[in-house]
């Protein structure tokens, strides 16, 4: 049996959580419908009222947590944690000590020099600012530096902060106040793009690719908040230890390893988005594609080393074919397969006693994100296939081939607002997506594997619990 949220904690719904009926509830990551027993409507009550005070109240707020229709908010701490900051650091000495500088004293602070050229600069920077230092003679890249620390550090929890962050003083003691949770293993804070006033620099902050968004999550593989970058993270030293920590094999990626390693034992991983620490991003846009291009070769030793967890686009049969008979100029076929799509979800509802309302709106939105998913995954994986299919004769073909590589960026750019024209947004995102593409395949040709750009057909429309499902929930 999972261990109960403790004791004190309280619990905020998602705002995506609909409850149908006092025992149905809608949301969560993946979308599904929880029923409650009787035992579990008791003990929602306890937890509308107020924070966790009984056995039954505490299995509910895990159930509801861990399916993403509610997140935890911990108690206040009675006591400062015992913690430790990791800063690896390759090189940068001014970075480092910006980000030295924004660190509490109050906690020890570890630097690891993973094989700079100018071991000098960093260990004037690291007594500058009372750290301590470990020198590595060769670099292995920063899952070896973290691992390399976790040698020399006894606190109970690791707060790993990358050199080129800046963090308000308080970060990790906020963050640790969630470790109550005897399951959590790390929780990570939002990580906010800081950059030069470049146009480079404005599309960066407007949609970076550490920055997961303002929703908190519980992190887990193929939920809508699958990994959490560690530029920026505080973990349980001992559940790291438990799993071998980083694995030094990986110069990129290693954080959504380390975070499906920790959540395959069983451990609970949390984004805490009202918690922000800054990262300094490159200016140039030869710079932040070439990041981009180093992050997409990550898919695929990620892909062989944890199957099924890594799906580009995931496809509902029904909402993919009236997306592909629009792209074809087809209306009555569209027409036939939004009203499969309705049917299905109609009949899945009413075999398990849901409410029908609004299906027809959930089967739009369902439309509409089948199409911003297939566009932007032709973006990255098909991209000169695309802009061949703009050449041929027909303005039909040309608009259907259009809206698949500008719907997606124009929608982030109205949904945004950044500091950006449409137009050069636009370009940036088209770039940014062909970049990540790039690098995808290129890691797929090197580790010989197709998995990274295979889509998936999900057959199920919805997950529902099973009416005979026992316990609080």
């Amino acid at each position: 049996m999972t261990t109960p949220l403790p004791t004190g904690f309280r619990i905020v719904l998602d705002p995506d959580t609909k409850q149908l009926r006092e025992d149905l509830w809608f949301g969560g990551s993946p979308t599904r419908v929880l029923r409650l027993t009787p035992a579990g409507r008791r003990a929602w009550r306890e937890l509308a009222d107020g924070p966790v005070t009984s056995p039954a109240g505490g299995a509910l707020a895990r159930r509801l947590t861990d399916a993403g229709f509610a997140h935890p908010v911990p108690p206040e701490p009675t006591e400062p944690p015992d913690l430790t900051f990791v800063v690896p650091v390759l090189d940068r000495p001014g970075p480092l000590a910006r980000c030295l500088a924004s660190l509490s004293r109050r906690h020890p602070a570890l630097v690891v020099d993973d094989g700079s050229e100018d071991p000098r600069a960093i260990a004037e920077v690291a007594a500058a600012h009372g750290a301590e230092l470990i020198r590595r003679d060769e670099n292995g890249g920063p899952g070896a530096a973290r691992n390399t620390a976790l040698h020399h550090v006894d606190t109970e929890l690791v707060a790993f902060v990358d050199s080129d962050c800046t963090a308000p003083g308080d970060w990790a003691t906020r963050l640790a106040a969630h470790f109550a949770d005897p399951l959590l293993a790390a929780i990570a804070p939002r990580v906010r793009a800081r950059a030069k006033d470049t146009a480079a620099g404005r599309y960066t902050q407007a949609a970076g690719s550490l920055d997961l968004g303002d929703r908190p999550a519980r992190v887990a593989p193929r939920t809508r908040t699958s990994y959490v970058p560690t530029a920026a993270l505080v973990a349980r030293r001992t559940a790291l230890q438990e799993i071998g920590g980083f694995d030094p094999g990986l110069r990129v990626g290693e954080d959504v390893d380390l975070c499906w390693r920790l959540h395959a034992a069983g451990h609970r991983i949390r984004y805490a988005p009202d918690v922000h620490i800054g990262h300094h991003e490159p200016g140039t846009w030869r710079e932040l594609l070439g990041r981009r291009a180093r992050y997409g070769t990550s898919a695929a030793p990620l892909a062989r080393r944890h199957p099924g967890y890594l799906a580009p686009l995931v496809l509902h049969p029904w909402p993919a074919l009236t997306v592909a008979a629009l792209l074809a100029r087809r209306p009555l076929l569209a027409a036939g397969g939004f009203g499969g799509a309705v049917l299905s979800m109609l009949k899945t509802l009413r075999s398990n006693d849901i409410p029908t309302e609004g299906v027809v709106r959930a089967m739009g939105t369902a439309v509409h994100q089948t199409w911003l998913g297939a566009g932007r995954y032709g973006t990255q994986f098909a991209a000169p296939v695309l802009a061949a299919l703009l050449v041929p004769r027909g303005w039909g073909r040309r608009a259907a081939v259009a809206s698949l590589l500008l719907g997606p960026p124009l929608t982030a750019w109205a949904e945004r607002g950044p500091g950006l024209d449409p137009a050069r947004y636009t370009a940036g995102a088209l770039a940014d997506d062909i970049a990540y593409g790039a690098g995808v395949w290129a890691g797929c040709l090197l580790h010989r594997t197709a998995a990274p750009v295979l889509p998936e057909i999900a057959w199920r429309p919805l997950r529902v619990d099973s009416k005979e499902k026992r316990g609080p929930a």
